[in-house]
C-alpha cells in the first residue's frame, strides 16, 4: 500500500462518556482502504459506541476523527464537544453508510423506495440514475424480485439485505455494520452473512461489531478485542482466534466460539 494514501478512517485516543459513565477510554483504529475491521467484545465493551463516534452519530469528548486524511473539526469541550462545521459531519456521514441491527427501513415506503431515498434527497442525483443502481444493488444481495413491495412482508433476512442495497445505494467509501445478524434466526442469518462475504471479497472498506466469530474470522483483515472501553487484544484474525494472548481474551472466546 502506498504511504501517502491516507487511511479512510483514524481514530486517536478517542473518549466518550454518557455523563459520569465513561464507555471509550483511549481506542484508537485505523481502517485502510479495502480493510475490514472486526470489533469484538462483551455486551458493553464499547464496540456500537465507537462504530457510531466513527461517523459522527455520538459525539466524543476526546482524541481526533480522521476520514481519508481529514481531521473533524470540534468546538466546546468535554461533554460540551461536538462537531463545528456541519457540513463537514454531513460530508462524512455520507461517506460512512450505516447497517443497523433493526434495519430501520420505512414502513410506508416500498423496497425500491426505501434503497432510492436518500440518494435521493441527500446527494440530490437524478431520478433514473438512482433507480438503477437500487435495482442494481437489489439484485446484488439477492432480493431484485421483492422492489415493489413493504418491508413488512420480507422476512428479517431480507430486511437486513434491503439496508444493506440501501446503504450501497449511497456509493459510500465505507460500510459501517452494528451487529448486522444479531437480530436474526441462524437461517437467515447466514443470508446476510453470505452478502457480507461477497462485498469483503470486493475489496470494500468495512468496520463490522460483530458477535459471530466465524465472520470475524473469515471476512477480517484485522480484528479489534474491546473489553471495559478500551482494546485489550488485536491483530490478524488467525493471531486473535488461534493464539490469543490476553487471558480476557481467551475467557471470551472460550464462552462464545463453539468448541
Amino acid at each position: 500500500m502506498s504511504e501517502h494514501i491516507a487511511p479512510v478512517i483514524e481514530i486517536r485516543d478517542l473518549h466518550k462518556a454518557y455523563g459520569s459513565l465513561e464507555v471509550l477510554k483511549g481506542v484508537s483504529l485505523t481502517a485502510h482502504r479495502g480493510e475490514v475491521i472486526s470489533l469484538i467484545g462483551s455486551s458493553g465493551s464499547g464496540k456500537s459506541t465507537l462504530l457510531r463516534c466513527c461517523n459522527l452519530l455520538e459525539d466524543s469528548q476526546q482524541g481526533e476523527v480522521i476520514f481519508k486524511g481529514e481531521k473533524v473539526h470540534w468546538q466546546g469541550e468535554g461533554l460540551a464537544r461536538h462537531p463545528a462545521d456541519r457540513a463537514q459531519m454531513i460530508r462524512i456521514r455520507t461517506n460512512l453508510s450505516m447497517v443497523f441491527q433493526q434495519f430501520n427501513l420505512w414502513s410506508h415506503m416500498t423496497i425500491l423506495q426505501n434503497v432510492m431515498e436518500a440518494p435521493l434527497t441527500v446527494l440530490k442525483r437524478d431520478r433514473t440514475e438512482v433507480d438503477k443502481a437500487a435495482r442494481m444493488y437489489l439484485d446484488k444481495v439477492g432480493i431484485g424480485d421483492k422492489c415493489d413491495v413493504y418491508p413488512a412482508q420480507l422476512s428479517g433476512g431480507q430486511q437486513q439485505r434491503a439496508a444493506i442495497a440501501r446503504a450501497l445505494c449511497m456509493e459510500p467509501t465505507a460500510l459501517l455494520f452494528d451487529e448486522p445478524t444479531s437480530a436474526l434466526d441462524p437461517e437467515l442469518e447466514q443470508e446476510v452473512v453470505k452478502v457480507i462475504k461477497a462485498l469483503a471479497e470486493e475489496g470494500r472498506t468495512m468496520i463490522i461489531v460483530t458477535h459471530d466469530m466465524r465472520l470475524a474470522a473469515d471476512v477480517s483483515d484485522h480484528v479489534i478485542f474491546l473489553h471495559l472501553g478500551k482494546i485489550e487484544e488485536e491483530g490478524k484474525p488467525e493471531m486473535i482466534f488461534s493464539d490469543p494472548k490476553t487471558e480476557r481474551l481467551k475467557q471470551f472466546l472460550s464462552a462464545t466460539v463453539p468448541a
